[in-house]
């Protein structure tokens, strides 16, 4: 569905969002939404390698 959405589409969205938030806010929100997504990567990261070492100590014990 994201994939349809075109440059037209997204520049549509930007120019909503910049007359509904305003010039000041819209940085501060693009910083929070990168963060927000670097804390999830890292932490999806960390579940994985977690579940991986589970896996390997549990093929090593037998």
């Amino acid at each position: 569905m994201i994939s349809n959405i075109g440059i037209p589409g997204l520049i549509l969205i930007l120019v909503i969002a910049l007359v509904i938030f305003g010039p000041k806010k819209l940085p501060e929100i693009g910083r929070a939404m990168g963060q927000t997504l670097k804390e999830f990567k890292n932490s999806t990261k960390e579940l994985t390698k977690d579940d991986d070492e589970d896996s390997n100590q549990k093929k090593d014990d037998r």
